[in-house]
């Protein structure tokens, strides 16, 4: 069997809070295929958001490992996180997080700009025709609705064409039309950049258009894995 793009061995995930020591994730152990995509679900509160930003290294697991694509998170520091994920992922939040002194076409080129990769502006702007904002580049995140924004974070997500795209509640703040179009897009950029997926939802379509579906309660795995279509 060919290497997971992401492996998670007993991971664990405690913070300390105002009133002690929280448990978050309770030895999460889990593999993900390259191409894959893995919807994560469950109640407000069950670890969903929490697993994801620890697949990313935005979070450091207190406990168990976190591989992806072959090289261990958990032994990395900060700085070696940061440049594993501007080379091999794309991360996609429920609020954009676009800069929002910057343009359009400047925050897609941000990612390219920090790599020192060539053309950064020529690839920016390919992808923002990609997500249909070809026309909206030199518009500041103000100027644009939220679907807008969303399709922005996703171009830059992808401009840099990463591995593993995670995804946080992607349609979370949109309204039914922009978040089917935010959907049918995403997937779509999945099929042309053949990465692996995982999103964190509380939308049953969108889960059910995963491969698998994870349901988390209380920062465990509740039950057996399963296909969406099962």
């Amino acid at each position: 069997m060919p290497d997971p793009a992401l492996s998670l061995k007993n991971a664990a995930l405690s913070l300390d809070g105002n009133a002690g020591r929280v448990d978050i994730l309770h030895g999460i152990t889990l593999d993900i295929a390259k191409g894959e995509t893995v919807g994560l679900v469950g109640p407000s509160g069950s670890g969903k958001s929490s697993l994801l930003m620890v697949m990313g290294g935005l979070e450091r697991a207190t406990g168990g490992t976190i591989t992806a694509l072959g090289q261990d998170l958990t032994n990395m520091n900060e700085d070696a996180l940061a440049r594993f994920r501007r080379g091999h992922m794309g991360v996609v939040f429920q609020s954009f997080h676009l800069i929002p002194t910057m343009t359009a076409l400047e925050n897609v080129a941000t990612p390219l700009e920090l790599a020192g990769a060539r053309g950064a502006f020529d690839r920016a702007e390919a992808e923002l025709e990609a997500v249909g904002l070809g026309h909206r580049g030199g518009h500041y995140p103000s100027q644009m609705s939220g679907g807008e924004q969303q399709r922005v974070a996703l171009a830059r997500a992808l401009v840099t064409r990463p591995e593993i795209l995670l995804a946080d509640e992607p349609t979370g703040n949109l309204d039914g039309a922009n978040g089917q179009a935010i959907m049918d897009l995403l997937f779509a950029l999945r099929d042309r950049h053949g990465a692996t997926l995982v999103l964190v939802t509380h939308a049953p379509d969108l889960a059910a258009r995963c491969d698998r579906v994870i349901r988390l309660a209380d920062g465990r795995i509740e039950g057996p894995v399963k296909a969406a279509a099962e």
